[in-house]
């Protein structure tokens, strides 16, 4: 039987709400920046909640024209960026093997912002006047396709779409394209823009919305004053590589992938099931295809919402895997610093994930001051942390019962 194929990172693209760019992104949340701030996107002053975690200073024009950026929308903006960044960390030769390179972006809503602009036209000037560019601008498999357009990324390409785990799966799924042999390279992560007048209210009215204006408080996963979740924006793809034709062409090799678990919660639209058994279903499976058992992973990215049940119920998942040695594990919360980036967060919080075992360093959870009982865990409240990671988890967990569990691990020869 022939031996299995191993998948490497040797590239990362990262936008986020601390950060244009993978070093800026990741400088700034080993330092403990808080990208929450006043929204400027929109006029939020009759909304909700009127923080965010948008992109700061976005400029799509290092990788698109102007007309092509304007037939985009801004999540798909965003994908292209980041992906673009991530082909040029990798050195990756894509004229040299397109049919074999393929591209697989989560996106959980898709464009919003187009869609909004559109229904104000149709209702104000009526149907004739409807942009010809809505439909391939507001689908969510753009983000995947526009990439591969602009990159001639001509292997497997399509979009996952599963709520706030989507960025998660369509690196699982692009980990298992390469380990079947269909690509021997994938662009692969998620991608958001949702921060729109519609998104806001929506959220907002299902209770799953912070209603803490306060930028320096209003997104403290783990903590007892926690209310709910703060938008964000963002991109994180990761060019993931089959190891033998990455050390073939000298590549310098960022982790190895090494596994991916999926489970669902069958239980209920928008919560956890009991006990976090679904999530830690996710985790178990992950622990069993990288063939190690609990104990050996050093860190977990945890979905860490700061919503109150995501909190609670995602350290309970945490103990059910890990037993006593939960307490001995640090877990940091991403989305402290950035917001919660929806279908793009699996893509976000595994590149940062990857670039922890690159440096041997994580960036600590933000704002949580005060912490819950509930939530005893080792959450690096105290900021980075230099650690020895041999193994390191990210969770996503999504709306829907969602739950995607990926495994890296520290790259040797």
């Amino acid at each position: 039987m022939a031996e299995e194929r191993r998948v490497v990172v040797t590239g990362v693209g990262l936008l986020t709400a601390v950060g244009n760019g993978r070093e800026a992104s990741w400088q700034a949340l080993l330092a403990g920046t808080n990208g929450i701030r006043p929204i400027t996107l929109i006029d939020a002053s009759d909304l909700p909640t009127r923080v965010a975690g948008e992109v700061p200073g976005f400029d799509p024009s290092i990788y698109l024209d102007r007309k092509e950026a304007r037939r985009m929308d801004r999540f798909t903006q965003l994908a292209v960026v980041a992906a673009g960044e991530a082909l040029e960390h990798s050195g990756l030769d894509v004229a040299a093997d397109a049919d074999e390179i393929g591209c697989m972006i989560g996106v959980g809503i898709g464009g919003m912002t187009t869609l909004e602009e559109e229904f104000k036209v149709l209702f104000e000037k009526g149907p004739s006047r409807v942009s010809p560019f809505l439909v391939p601008m507001f689908i969510a498999d753009m983000a995947a396709g526009q990439t591969s357009i602009r990159f001639g990324l001509r292997g497997p390409n399509f979009n996952t779409m599963s709520a706030c785990a989507s960025g998660a799966d369509a690196l699982g799924t692009a980990l298992e394209v390469i380990k079947r042999g269909d690509a021997i390279a994938m662009v692969a992560g998620g991608s958001e823009a949702s921060v729109t007048r519609m998104s806001v209210a929506a959220f907002a009215a299902s209770r799953a919305l912070s209603r803490n204006d306060d930028p320096e408080t209003a997104s403290r996963p783990f903590d007892l004053g926690r209310d709910g979740f703060v938008l964000g924006e963002g991109a994180g793809i990761l060019v993931l590589e089959e190891r033998e034709h990455a050390i073939a062409r000298g590549a310098t090799i960022l982790a190895e992938f090494a596994s991916y678990g999926q489970s669902a919660d069958a239980f209920h639209v928008t919560q956890p099931s009991e006990n976090g058994e679904g999530a830690a279903r996710a985790m178990n499976m992950a622990l069993k295809k990288a063939g190690i058992v609990a104990t050996d992973i050093d860190y977990v990215n945890a979905h860490g919402t700061s919503t109150p049940l995501n909190d609670k119920f995602e350290t309970m998942s945490i103990k059910n895997v890990f037993g006593e040695a939960a307490y001995s594990i640090p877990i940091s919360s991403t989305k402290s610093m950035i917001g919660h980036t929806l279908g793009a967060a699996g893509g976000v919080e595994a590149a940062v994930t990857v670039l922890s075992l690159r440096d041997q360093k994580i960036h600590g959870t933000f704002h949580l001051v005060t912490p819950d009982p509930d939530c005893d865990l080792d959450y690096v409240p105290d900021g980075q942390r230099a650690l020895d990671l041999e193994y390191a988890m990210s969770n996503s967990l999504g709306f829907g019962g969602h739950n995607s569990s990926l495994i890296f691990k520290r790259y040797a020869e």
